[in-house]
């Protein structure tokens, strides 16, 4: 397919079908895509390897399965032709992306680069994934309205990603915002933003060319952007929505590669997207509040479908960074009840 083949609302993807596991497209001079299975409704992760001459540059890695492994074994006998991976950078700290980070780097003896609350989060998460569920996360859900039946089910399983992290790697490299790194025979300026998830780094080429954009910015979804137990009062969309301008002004032509979905172009575009997406759902949040409200209450209004499909407990944690960013702005209060359990109301 010829690059710029497919459009919509000035929105162009290059490339229409993704590689198969083990297989990868060269998107750009010296760049890879390839892409590892995820076993839940969103499922695959992309990853991207860039040239280095005797190696390979990976930015993220996908999680610990024997199908991601295997991913990686067809990987390491065809396209990288043999070819070490000299070097594992992260977008971020979530299972999905660095689960097989600690198996990548013993294997090529390779440093990992992250931001620091990447690494912490991927050496927590694996700490903590044989615990029982907290009385605090499940108090959180409680106080927030959530169904009983729901409750007991969170306390049981927190889902099924949690355990397939392979023992992070126990050093990092540490990424910082707006430092200058080489990787493929660019520069890249580090852009290091909160929402999604904690020092999310993306990488902006110098040459404005090329922008790996993690889950920062996808392509056809908005990243989840939720509040959950271990931050009660965060507000990430804040947060998010404020880093989306970090992102303006590049050429038409740039190229995005996000960590889900396709490659596109036209990033502007899909940053207006994205704020309209957000602002549109804080409008109807806000209309469901003609009384108070507690969070699940009103995530039956903003993600019905999702609820209905039982997919409550992120559909909760979007819809509190609504409120959160309500509440923010000063256009909603917290109410607090006697068994504290909280509803939010218009101010």
């Amino acid at each position: 397919m010829k690059d710029g083949a497919t459009r919509a609302d000035d929105i162009f993807l290059p490339f229409e079908t993704p590689p198969a596991p083990g297989e990868v497209i060269e998107v750009a001079p010296g760049i890879l895509w390839a892409r590892m299975p995820l076993p839940v409704r969103l499922n695959h992760v992309n990853i991207w390897l860039l040239e280095e001459g005797n190696g390979w540059t990976a930015v993220d890695c996908g999680l610990d399965s024997p199908e991601t492994r295997a991913a990686w074994e067809q990987l390491i006998a065809g396209p990288l032709r043999g070819k070490p991976v000299r070097r594992l950078v992260a977008t971020h700290g979530h299972v999905d992306h660095v689960g097989l980070a600690g198996w990548i780097t013993a294997r090529f003896e390779a440093p990992f680069h992250a931001t620091l609350a990447a690494w912490l989060w991927a050496r927590v998460t694996y700490a903590g994934r044989d615990e029982p569920t907290s009385a605090h996360a499940l108090e959180h859900l409680r106080i927030h309205g959530c169904d009983p039946r729901h409750i007991e089910a969170y306390a049981r399983n927190r889902g099924p990603l949690l355990k397939l992290f392979y023992e992070p790697p126990r050093a990092h490299l540490r990424l910082k915002n707006e430092e200058l790194i080489e990787m493929g025979g660019r520069r890249w300026k580090v852009v290091v933003a909160d929402g999604h998830a904690d020092e999310h780094a993306s990488f902006v080429s110098t040459s404005g060319d090329v922008v790996i954009a993690g889950d920062q910015i996808l392509q056809r979804i908005s990243p989840v952007v939720g509040v959950f137990s271990g931050e009660p009062l965060a507000d990430p969309l804040t947060d998010y929505l404020a880093s989306l301008e970090r992102f303006r002004g590049l050429p038409d032509d740039t190229l995005v590669l996000p960590s889900h979905g396709l490659p596109f172009r036209g990033l502007d575009v899909r940053l207006d997207q994205l704020a309209h997406h957000h602002q549109r759902r804080l409008d109807i949040v806000f209309d469901s509040l003609d009384q108070p409200r507690t969070a699940t209450e009103c995530a039956h209004v903003l993600f019905a479908r999702a609820m209905a499909e039982g997919q409550w407990y992120l559909a909760l944690a979007e819809t509190l960074a609504h409120l959160h960013r309500l509440v923010t702005i000063g256009f909603v209060r917290r109410e607090i009840d006697a068994d504290g359990v909280i509803r939010f109301a218009r101010t």
